[in-house]
């Protein structure tokens, strides 16, 4: 079997999840052609996602003459089915996000992808992300290149379903994948109930080089872990009052921030404001090493997000032994299961997250890790990228 997997951009440092499905999928007897739209804007940290970069075609690389000459191709010799793609794609740009000239973009690149694949003579396109990848594969299929299918992760997929002509994608496509429960619900309600066979559950999942980490003892002194992009929708700001509470009641601990982003200055003048630079570090990106380094440093993981799919970052955390304080959106409670495997608080509340850390200040270390090897159990057995990818290969071999 051989398939292709397309993305916008890949590698990408956020989306080690896919990486890591690729390589599971590979260890099973697939065949995966990596390629993507464009090349990634900054440096790579992690060695497994530099390797990443010489096994994949990037469609815009080829440059505009590039795209130009496959587009006459494809006129040459595919004159109807061009034509037919051409008003398709003004028909969904009228009311997408991008607008029609992007999706006729979307469609000269769907031209390169289709003589690739053509060349490569790939059976299936697998896509990540329902946005303008998934796109460039709908106008490839329309083409007469191969089947494909997407994976959905929300929250910005649900934000804007008319936007990015997601009902239609739905249509087309072979198949759809959900990471959640959840995500599996909001696709429900955006295609035709004839449909709603097409929607999958497959898990984002972690590797072994989590799954069979031993857990070691809980630090003696407190301290909190928060992995993510530093951005509005993590909520991380509303973490930093929370904190500041917390001190002035007295109780000493610390919070680590690993990641970077938009938000990064307003935090640190807030931590400044609050007078928490002993208690709050920010790391910046790191490594998946490091990420497990900060992740066992802690008693718990803090998530505080307002918008999730499911986070991986809470897996990994789990993975690893350490319970997770999240909030009651998305997929999250499917995972955290209160007084079990972490907490949860309402979305956009400092005191929850005040109560939600506190509780965990104020638990025997023997009680937190309890919750960890509960948590661990729940993902070795739900988000085991391996198990997952052996549902993604029935799932591929189906539709031959």
């Amino acid at each position: 079997m051989k398939i292709a997997y397309l993305m916008n951009t890949h590698p990408y440092a956020s989306c080690t999840f896919i990486r890591r499905e690729i390589t599971a999928l590979e260890a099973n007897g697939v065949s995966v052609e990596r390629f993507a739209i464009r090349s990634p804007n900054t440096a790579m940290m992690d060695e497994a996602d530099q390797q990443e970069i010489p096994k994949t075609r990037v469609i815009l690389n080829v440059g505009g003459l590039g795209v130009f000459l496959a587009v006459v191709k494809t006129v040459v010799t595919n004159l109807f089915g061009f034509l037919s793609m051409f008003f398709f794609a003004v028909r969904i740009g009228w009311r997408s996000e991008t607008g029609v000239i992007y999706n006729l973009i979307y469609l000269a690149e769907a031209c390169v992808l289709q003589q690739w694949l053509s060349q490569s003579k790939i059976t299936h396109i697998h896509v990540h992300f329902a946005t303008n990848a998934t796109t460039v594969a709908m106008f490839c299929q329309g083409l007469g290149g191969p089947s494909y299918s997407f994976t959905v992760h929300g929250p910005h997929e649900f934000d804007k379903v008319q936007a990015i002509a997601l009902p239609e994608k739905i249509k087309h496509a072979a198949f759809v994948v959900a990471i959640s429960s959840y995500g599996k619900s909001q696709l429900y309600r955006w295609c035709e109930f004839k449909d709603w066979d097409k929607i999958k559950i497959v898990h984002c999942g972690v590797d072994d080089g989590f799954l069979t980490v031993s857990s070691p003892p809980f630090p003696e002194k407190p301290c909190f872990v928060s992995v993510g992009r530093l951005s509005e929708q993590k909520g991380q700001y509303l973490l930093i009052e929370a904190v500041s509470k917390l001190v002035s009641q007295g109780y000493d601990f610390k919070l680590i921030l690993v990641g970077d982003g938009e938000l990064r200055e307003p935090i640190e003048a807030a931590i400044n404001r609050f007078n928490l630079q002993d208690t709050v570090e920010i790391t910046g990106w790191a490594t998946q090493a490091d990420v497990q380094k900060y992740i066992l440093q802690s008693w718990a993981m803090v998530l505080p997000s307002f918008a999730e799919g499911l986070p991986v970052v809470i897996m990994e955390s789990l993975a690893l032994g350490r319970p997770v304080i999240s909030t009651y959106i998305a997929g999250i409670p499917e995972l955290v299961i209160p007084e079990k495997s972490g907490w949860l608080v309402t979305p956009g509340s400092v005191e929850g997250l005040v109560d939600g850390m506190k509780t965990v200040l104020e638990t025997p270390k023997s009680q937190l890790e309890e919750m960890g090897k509960i948590g661990a159990e729940m993902v070795k057995q739900e988000h085991n990228v391996n198990r997952e990818a052996q549902k993604l290969k029935q799932l591929f071999s189906s539709i031959h």
